[in-house]
């Protein structure tokens, strides 16, 4: 065999050498800057390993009546939460926890659902655990490694159905919901409880507060929770802004006291002096306190599918002919226009009925009221007069007056959701509704508050605070110190204001129509009674509406409450709504003027002769 020269294998082995010192020397370099230069990233993907970051809830405002009384604040509460695994093992982990807290299938499958949607994402199974299922969890700890149990703010409404409607309730955010224009900035995600309705969800940017940070220590595999990792400062959050009300939350309650609890309605009560919202009450009622947390397939089933509808808010959203609540407008338009003088007679006498055209116009009743002025006519509710003032405003005039006035706009309120008025803005509405052109007969119909008009409660309840003061009246305001708007002005001479006032003053004066019901102490009350028709009560089947929209205060003093009830299918708006009205009123200015609250209120002496009416709740222990 040949043997190579001994200077060919030295020069080999230098080579040899100087590959490896390479080789070496390339993988100190890459060790070094692993070590040195890259060790902070490192560490930070060991430690993303190792952590789990979970937010953090943070109290939501506290909500306060105008007397500082709380409406909406927060108690302490408990959330069962599963850390994302696999599906089996989430699965798996579900189900062990059925031996001690109640999860249905449906529960289950959503959960899993969300795990495929967001496979990062915590599970939350109970928003609002038990302190009993709490305790069994922590009890059996070694159970469920991938459990995790927070305390959470949760939140309490103590004057629970009274002011439900107002208020709003909370609920989890939808996928909608985050993609919406709403929520799109405030760092929304899944799984935070935002207000659904009401003022918890106008004013939710305020009220819902800036959620923290925290972190636990999970294992290799990210699948159990090791403890408590403290050694990263966590944020802390912030909490969400308080609320101050215009409300009076005892007035609230108080309403839902009095209202027939059978019947179902609304009633309003507005501060003339800046359209601040004293009391907005709708009945069926509901209890928010039953969403804390998530409310449960079946009660939602219950609200969601009951024929009252419990979950509709009538006082701004319910629509119904105004009937001769309406008639205040009418004359307000016609007064406007100088179309009548308040003293002036219409030509025709009523004698229980009116022609026109080819039709005989009842008055309601078929009352024999004779000739009367503006303030009789109001006093009287008399369709005869109404019927020939709207014949002297023409259609025209009428649709022009009521779009000025506001009838067919919203008032602007602060709330999420308000209807419109429904009111014709032209000639073309018969055209397109119906197909056929008007005549001037129409306005016969929209005199007195019927036809192609329907309104809000708290519609009626802002042109009874225009009438209430001066003629203007401000966008009715929920929250106190908010700016919402310009008011609105009837325009009218001050001798046409009170020749209103004054015919609203004869419906409550000895002789009046809604007299025994509103008479009250220390107070003056006015208004106007209204008995509106509808489809059902057309066909017999069911009686009118029945409305009362008024105004109270001292005697000879200026008024500084307006409260409007609106009663489905109550029948005559002299009887349910009138109290309803002036035990309102008497109420807020008895606890005003810090006079004892009387059991019996207005109705006292009558009470004691002919017992507690069948409409109302008697406090218990209270006898006539």
């Amino acid at each position: 065999m040949k043997t190579r020269h001994p200077l060919v294998r030295r020069r080999r082995a230098r080579v040899a050498y100087g590959v490896i010192v390479l080789l070496m020397g390339t993988l100190a370099a890459v060790f070094f800057r692993v070590q040195v230069f890259r060790s902070s990233e490192w560490m930070l993907r060991a430690e993303s390993n190792r952590l789990r970051p979970l937010p953090i809830p943070v109290p939501r405002g506290t909500i306060f009546d105008r007397h500082g009384h709380i409406m909406a604040d927060n108690v302490p509460g408990y959330a069962v939460t599963v850390l994302p695994g696999p599906p089996d093992s989430v699965r798996a982990t579900l189900q062990r926890m059925r031996r001690y807290m109640d999860l249905p299938d449906a529960l289950i499958g959503r959960l899993l659902g969300t795990l495929r949607n967001n496979g990062w994402q915590r599970l939350v199974v109970d928003a609002d655990a038990d302190f009993e299922v709490v305790s069994k969890l922590e009890e059996h700890r070694s159970e469920f490694p991938d459990v995790y149990i927070e305390m959470r703010p949760r939140r309490r409404y103590p004057a629970g159905a009274a002011a439900s409607h107002v208020l709003g309730y909370l609920g989890e955010i939808t996928s909608d919901e985050l993609d919406s224009r709403a929520f799109a900035e405030g760092g929304y995600a899944s799984g935070m409880v935002v207000g659904k309705t009401g003022i918890e969800r106008e004013y939710e940017s305020e009220i819902q507060g800036r959620r923290g940070l925290r972190y636990v220590e999970v294992d290799a595999r990210g699948r159990r929770i090791v403890g408590d990792f403290a050694g990263f400062a966590a944020d802390p959050g912030a909490p969400g802004q308080d609320l101050h009300l215009n409300l009076d939350m005892e007035l609230q309650q108080w309403i839902h006291r009095i209202f027939p609890d059978s019947l179902s309605g609304a009633v309003v009560a507005l501060d003339p002096a800046d359209g601040g919202v004293l009391a907005l009450y709708s009945a069926p009622t509901f209890d928010p306190n039953a969403f804390v947390g998530g409310i449960g397939a079946a009660p939602w089933s219950r609200l969601s599918t009951d024929e009252r509808r419990p979950l509709f808010n009538r006082a701004v959203m319910g629509l119904y002919p105004p009937a001769s609540t309406w008639k205040l407008a009418t004359a307000a338009i016609a007064l406007d226009r100088g179309v009548i003088t308040p003293d002036e007679t219409m030509p025709m006498p009523c004698t229980g009925s009116f022609w026109w055209g080819n039709r005989e116009w009842h008055c309601w009743g078929r009352s024999n009221h004779g000739f009367l002025d503006l303030a009789g006519a109001i006093a009287h509710s008399c369709d005869v007069y109404f019927y020939q003032l709207g014949l002297k405003l023409g259609l025209q005039g009428l649709i022009d007056g009521a779009t000025n006035i506001g009838f067919r706009t919203p008032t602007g309120i602060d709330l999420p959701q308000e209807s419109p008025g429904i009111f014709p803005a032209s000639k073309e509405y018969w055209v397109r509704r119906w197909g056929y052109t008007p005549t001037e007969g129409e306005a016969l119909s929209l005199a007195i508050g019927q036809g192609p008009n329907s309104q809000t409660p708290l519609k009626i309840a802002q042109f009874y605070v225009a009438l209430a003061r001066n003629g203007s009246a401000p966008p009715p305001s929920v929250a106190r110190g908010v700016e919402l708007g310009e008011a609105w002005s009837l325009n009218l001479e001050p001798e046409h204001l009170a020749a209103l006032r004054e015919g609203l003053r004869r419906v409550t004066a000895p002789g009046g129509t809604a007299h025994v019901e509103t008479t009250l102490e220390y107070w003056d009350v006015i208004g106007k009674t209204g008995s509106a028709e509808h489809a059902l009560n057309q066909m017999g089947l069911a009686p009118t509406h029945a409305w009362f929209a008024g105004m109270a205060g001292p005697k000879g003093a200026d008024f500084e409450i307006v409260v409007v009830a609106l009663v489905e299918y109550g029948g005559g708006g002299s009887t349910t709504t009138a109290r309803i009205v002036a035990k309102t009123a008497d109420f807020y200015l008895r606890r005003k003027y810090d006079i004892p609250v009387d059991t019996l209120q207005t109705l006292g002496e009558l009470l004691r002769t002919t017992g507690w009416p069948s409409w109302y709740r008697s406090p218990a222990g209270a006898t006539p």
